[in-house]
């Protein structure tokens, strides 16, 4: 039986950044907060409090943060590169706020390395997301030749092709339409659902229309 992640606890996490800030008014810094698997939570920020910091600090990717990160009871200050690897591939997404597309790959090629790796999903369901994305068109598309916002979306998809606990997203609509974007939550929210995972996403003012179960500030 697999085994999932459930919670997500902080305590007094901070970034070593902010250690000399006195003027902290946060839902998440110095605080001990629980996140959720199957929840839908919105960070609501402004520019420069920490917002991919954040989610940095929870995907394992920086480590410059005083207090405690723990997976259910683990303390992942204590996770080994093999368990950070393994928690990557089997209960973290993230789509990053800079995508981290390869630029001399095409838009299906992008989504198609990682799907191969994880065996995720069918062909036929990523391509139906390309059509509903309104990108099918871009499938051979050069990702260095396709706009941020079409970025944005094979970002999406890419993020979607591997099993989650929390699937985390970075100001994922900063360059979309209002009808875009509202796929794009549908989608997210959908195979979320499918696989009774947490939606975490970060907003600077463009939220991801969800119906959120809880909204922190930073």
């Amino acid at each position: 039986m697999t085994r999932h992640i459930c919670t997500i606890r902080l305590k007094q996490l901070l970034p070593e950044v902010f250690a000399a800030r006195k003027d902290l008014d946060s839902d998440v810094w110095q605080q001990d907060l629980t996140l959720e698997r199957g929840k839908t939570y919105l960070i609501e920020a402004a520019s420069g409090t920490g917002k991919s910091s954040l989610l940095s600090f929870l995907y394992g990717y920086r480590h410059d943060y005083t207090g405690q990160i723990l997976f259910d009871e683990d303390d992942t200050r204590t996770y080994s590169v093999g368990q950070w690897v393994d928690t990557r591939c089997r209960h973290l997404s993230i789509l990053w706020q800079e995508l981290r597309l390869f630029p001399e790959l095409t838009a299906l090629e992008n989504v198609l390395i990682k799907n191969n790796l994880t065996h995720h999903q069918t062909r036929e369901q990523i391509d139906q997301w390309f059509e509903r994305l309104g990108i099918a068109d871009k499938r051979e598309a050069l990702i260095g030749q396709m706009s941020f916002g079409q970025q944005q979306r094979v970002a999406l998809i890419r993020t979607l092709c591997q099993p989650a606990d929390f699937i985390m997203a970075d100001e994922p609509i900063s360059h979309l339409d209002d009808r875009n974007a509202a796929v794009m939550a549908e989608l997210l929210q959908q195979e979320a659902t499918r696989q009774g995972a947490a939606i975490i996403a970060t907003s600077i003012g463009k939220r991801l229309p969800l119906n959120y179960d809880h909204t922190l500030r930073l």
